[in-house]
């Protein structure tokens, strides 16, 4: 059976291919960062509710519906695993991007990427850990790699925390030259990673075009329900409307980037894993430029900024 026969692919990626991953996505990271300052933090306590909306609907709500969802349609073991995965990490570093063309509220989008991102340092290890050992099949695997939690959070920290707090520090002292750095390091760390993607689809391509029709529609099923959650929570909180739309966009673009690098890292590859984490790559994008296209072209009414 197909499903079965996802099980035993590797997608095919070598360490060199996995170290340069690593280090575009800590640039990627450190050209986000040259944005955030000290204040994007102090935003939790000046203005609480929408920070803590977005980061409950990215580490709370997100990873239960897909425990959830994942109960429901039953996806192959090494896939839920995945979706576990997907959903453990934080928003994508193109989600302020896609956030300022959906005219949401850019300066929350950044908050909540400083303050997911130093939080997934501990949230990302933990929250696969979780909801992975919840699911029986999945929790089979998780026993089967023994993974290390202190091995995990130390590669995030990498990732993620190192650049970040250098950002932020050339931020602080250097204003002028992180604004140069940052379209330089956004564009260049960006084109980079697209480029990779592309390469590793090209190598991959009788691989991915095989289960396409199999991973696809999971992938649109979960994606759809990261941008509802978010949506949903912001909405029944009764946030403005470009809180919501910052936060909608937050919680449906996930860093599927460090997904990939934790399954190459500590899975090898592991099919399901692997295949689902590659489409969320790609369609998330699609999906996130598409959301945000037809927003840049709905007004928010004037009641709803307040």
């Amino acid at each position: 059976m197909i499903e079965s026969a996802i099980d035993t692919v590797r997608i095919n990626f070598n360490t060199e291919t996995l170290w340069i991953l690593n280090v575009v996505l800590a640039l990627i990271m450190f050209g986000v960062s040259l944005e955030i300052t000290p204040a994007d933090f102090k935003q939790l306590y000046q203005k609480p509710k929408p920070v803590l909306v977005g980061i409950l609907s990215q580490f709370l709500l997100l990873p239960l519906l897909t425990f959830i969802l994942v109960i429901l349609i039953e996806p192959i073991p090494s896939m839920a695993l995945g979706m576990f995965m997907v959903a453990a990490c934080p928003g994508g570093n193109i989600s302020n991007f896609i956030s300022s063309l959906a005219k949401g509220n850019t300066a929350l989008s950044v908050t909540l990427t400083a303050n997911a991102t130093l939080m997934a340092i501990l949230m990302t290890p933990f929250n696969l850990s979780f909801w992975g050992s919840l699911y029986v099949p999945t929790n089979t695997i998780l026993k089967e790699i023994a993974i290390s939690p202190i091995e995990m959070v130390e590669v995030v920290a990498l990732i993620l925390g190192i650049p970040l707090l250098a950002g932020m520090w050339i931020n602080h002292k250097y204003p002028d030259l992180a604004r140069g750095l940052s379209r330089f390091f956004k564009g260049l760390s960006l084109l980079f990673f697209v480029a990779l993607i592309i390469v590793v689809i090209l190598n991959n391509w009788d691989i991915l075009t095989k289960y396409i029709w199999y991973v696809f529609w999971i992938v649109f099923l979960h994606n759809l329900i990261a941008f509802l959650s978010g949506f949903s929570l912001a909405k029944l909180l009764k946030l403005s409307g470009p809180d919501i739309r910052s936060i909608t966009v937050e919680t449906g673009i996930q860093n599927s980037g460090l997904g990939l690098v934790l399954i190459f890292t500590f899975f090898d590859g592991l099919g399901g894993m692997a295949v689902l984490a590659a489409f969320w790559g790609v369609w998330h994008l699609i999906s996130g430029l598409l959301l945000s296209s037809c927003w840049a072209y709905k007004p928010i009414r004037k009641e709803e900024v307040c």
